[in-house]
């Protein structure tokens, strides 16, 4: 991005790509996915303390239609998988899915037969974010390389086309 001044005028310049690559990026609408101890610690994320919302994403959303962010946190039960199915295929595109902790990302310390051995056997996972909980500090780096990733797929996409 270059600023350029002429006379009292003041221009930015960019590529639109670029420019909405930033946006989307800085504008993630999470959908909240959460249970057992995860979904505890993904509260104090959202809080003031840590807040998510400087980094874009304070625009929680409880409806996968108005969401492009799947934050799923905690254990993920075989039962429940058809439901986190549904969820991920209601949500409008582009969507990613956001992994937070042992449990969701390849079943914890749950070794049985309902427990699903990582959310990625099911859906798509763009980012894994590993703990026990993991530290909110952890969740928000988690987010930030989610960023770094919509903003390389969409200059990927442009160079490709």
């Amino acid at each position: 991005m270059k600023h350029h001044t002429y006379g009292q005028e003041f221009f930015i310049t960019t590529q639109v790509d670029k420019f909405i690559a930033w946006a989307r990026s800085n504008s993630v609408w999470p959908y909240p996915f959460g249970t057992a101890c995860c979904g505890i610690e993904l509260m104090s994320v959202m809080g003031p303390k840590y807040d998510l919302s400087r980094f874009g994403a304070e625009v929680v959303r409880f409806s996968p239609k108005q969401s492009d962010l799947l934050l799923v946190a905690g254990t993920i039960t075989e039962k429940m998988v058809p439901i986190i199915k549904r969820v991920y295929d209601q949500m409008a595109e582009p969507k990613w899915v956001l992994s937070m902790g042992a449990c969701a990302s390849s079943g914890g310390f749950y070794r049985a037969y309902h427990v699903v051995q990582g959310i990625d056997r099911e859906i798509p996972v763009d980012v894994y974010v590993p703990g026990c909980p993991p530290t909110p500090e952890a969740v928000i780096d988690g987010i930030m390389q989610l960023q770094n990733k919509i903003r390389k797929e969409r200059n990927e996409l442009e160079r490709n086309s």
